[in-house]
Formats: structure tokens, sequence, C-alpha cells
């Protein structure tokens, strides 16, 4: 019993060299130990790590703009890529590049030079005339059957009064802020393209560098693999954007030929806008046609359902004929993720983000298939 109790006892002796941090001190009590923390140092070191967050949003924030730009810029470039690579083929690199840029540059001028001047001008004529338009909607007598018959539901006259008074010429300059506001905002339009088309340039004379001074943080056990999905990945994001405005360019250029041929209002303008809101997949068709369904109205009832009739048919062809034929080499992405990424991308970044938004889960599903499933079959 007693060499028992020595041992019991050595156990227990402290010594000096298990001395407890005077940041953390045992306590016993009632035979169990607690740890009293020092408040003070975390509530500090916490403190701080808040401060630091917020400098750190506060620089996002401040650098939104260039980070925008940065990321417009990058996104045409990996578009711009499969091109370049194409035409390297038969030619030195450089060169493939200027013929590319030149091109685009060429495209961009003859847009600001001819199509945007007239886009500007039915825009004018469309908030000039909106109360003519809206008069003559009233008189019209397919509109007054359908203000009688809706009578004790809604009253459809005072909708288009409101629906006037909100579009009035002054209520739009109020909302852009004024022309001072409106022609910064042009100015700064004008700068932030020139921004996008400088940086695209030096991305894309950069971009095989940039991915093999990204190579280097891999280590070399694992950097065959990262190069091959980041490959996949930029490969897909460059098909993707050509893809997608390849298929604007269809809507584009056939619903200016349609809304010329049924006699539309502001053909050029409402075949932008098909253009412009059919680079977001699924969801930008569908609102587009919505836009030009409800100006056609303007001009009369037949005019807006042949255009909705149209749209309709059109849809169902970029569906399951143009979309499949212009995006064979495209990442497939499932309609529900499309869906929800471009409503998620609108919601966090406005059109901007519901672009990029597709590309995004484009990539996720290539790390899913290359990375995750991979390690999970192999478990």
């Amino acid at each position: 019993m007693s060499i028992l109790r020595r041992k019991k006892d050595a156990s227990t002796t402290i010594t000096p060299q298990m001395k407890v941090s005077p940041e953390i001190q045992s306590v016993t009590t009632g035979g169990e130990t607690f740890a009293q923390i020092n408040a003070f140092k975390i509530g500090l070191l916490g403190g701080l790590g808040v401060l630091v967050a917020l400098v750190i949003g506060g620089l996002v924030t401040q650098l939104g703009t260039v980070l925008i730009y940065v990321g417009v810029a990058l996104f045409i470039a990996l578009g711009l890529d499969p091109l370049v690579s194409r035409l390297a083929r038969r030619m030195p690199r450089a060169l493939a590049i200027t013929i590319v840029f030149g091109v685009v540059v060429l495209v961009l001028a003859g847009l600001l030079l001819t199509i945007i001047p007239i886009i500007v001008t039915q825009t004018s004529n469309l908030i000039n005339n909106f109360p003519t338009y809206i008069t003559n909607l009233q008189n019209a007598d397919w509109f007054k059957s359908l203000e009688q018959q809706l009578s004790g539901v809604v009253s459809v006259d005072d909708v288009v009064k409101n629906l006037q008074s909100f579009l009035s010429p002054d209520k739009v300059l109020s909302l852009g802020g004024g022309l001072l506001a409106v022609g910064a905002g042009v100015a700064s339009g004008i700068t932030g393209t020139v921004i996008v088309l400088i940086l695209t340039l030096y991305f894309l004379a950069s971009l095989r560098s940039m991915k093999r001074v990204a190579y280097r943080f891999v280590p070399a056990t694992k950097r065959a693999n990262f190069a091959d999905i980041t490959e996949q990945i930029t490969g897909a994001v460059g098909r993707y954007v050509v893809g997608q405005i390849a298929l604007a360019l269809v809507n584009g250029i056939l619903s200016f030929i349609f809304l010329t041929i049924i006699g539309a209002p502001l053909p050029v303008l409402l075949a932008f806008i098909a253009f412009l809101l059919s680079l977001i997949p699924l969801v930008g068709t569908v609102s587009g046609s919505v836009i030009i369904v409800l100006v056609c109205l303007l001009a009369s009832p037949l005019t807006a359902i042949v255009a909705a009739v149209y749209y309709l048919i059109y849809m169902q062809v970029e569906a399951y004929v143009l979309s499949p034929r212009i995006m064979n080499r495209a990442v497939a992405v499932p309609g529900a993720v499309v869906v929800i990424g471009a409503v998620a991308g609108a919601a966090i970044a406005g059109v901007l983000g519901a672009l990029v938004a597709i590309p995004i889960a484009a990539s996720a599903i290539i790390i899913i298939e290359k990375v995750v499933f991979p390690k999970q079959d192999a478990k």
C-alpha cells in the first residue's frame, strides 16, 4: 500500500517544467479543472481582426470599378483566346492577336459610328413620343373594349395614366440623375470601354505566361492535373463566350429583319435589346421577347400577336436547334442551374453577374467531375 501511495503522490506532483502559462491558470473546483482565459487579450485580438476585415472590405469597395474592368477584360480575353489559338496554328501568335483584336476594335467602332446613333435617336423618339403612343392606344377600339370588360376588376385607364406619368421625359431624366449625370455616365462608359480594351489586349498577350505562373504555386506532384483542369475550365469559358455572343447575334439580326417586315416601331432599338438580353442565357431571351411584344403593342394588337408568335417559335428553335449546334463543345450546364445562376448573378452584380454566373457554374461542374467525384470514387 505504501508503494502505491508514493506512486500516486509522484504522479500528482507539479514539476517546474510543468508550470502553467500566466494567461491560462488551472483552478480545481469540486474535482474538475477549468481554464481561465485572458478575456481582454482575446477581445483585443478579435477587435483588431474586425478592423482589418473592415479595412479590406472598404478597399474592395473602393476598387470595385477596377475589379469589374479586370473581370470583364479577362472574360473577353478567355472568349477570344480560342480564335487566337486557332489562327496561331498558321501564323505567329503576336500576329494572330493583332488580327483578332483589330477585328474587335473595328466592330466596336462600327457600332459606335452607325448603330449606336440610331439607337440613341430611336430611344429619344420613344421617350418624346410616348404620350402620343399612349393617346393612340387609349383611343383604339380594342383598348376601349378591354377596359369595359375589366371595369369591375381593375381600372386599365388608371394603369395607363400611371405608366405615362412614370415614363414621361422629365421622370426619365430624373431617374438618370439629370442631363449632367447622364453625360458623366456616357463619358465614364467610354473611358471604361477603352480601359477594358487595353486590359483585354494585355491579357491576350500574356494569358499563357499567367497560366504558367499560376501553375508554379501548385506542388509538382499535382501540377499536371491542376494544369489540365485549368485548361479545361478556360477552354469551356472561352467556348461559352463565343457561343453566347453568336446566339445573341443571330437573335439580334433575325429580330431586326422580322421587326422591319411586320412594321414594328423602332426596329433597330428593339433588335439591339434582343441582342443585349440574349447574352444572358434562357432568362435573357424571354425577357427581351416580352419587352419587344409590349412595345409592339403600341403599334397594334395584331403586331404584338405576330411578334409573340414569332418569339415563341424562335425560342424553341434556339433551344433545340441553334444552341446545341453552337454550344456543342461547351460544358453542358443543366437548365435549372442556368436559371438559378442567372438570377443569383443578376441579384449580386446586375447584368455582368448574370453573364459571368454561367461560366462559373460550368467551371464548378468541371471541378466536381474531375476532382470531387474521383476522390469520392477512390474511397
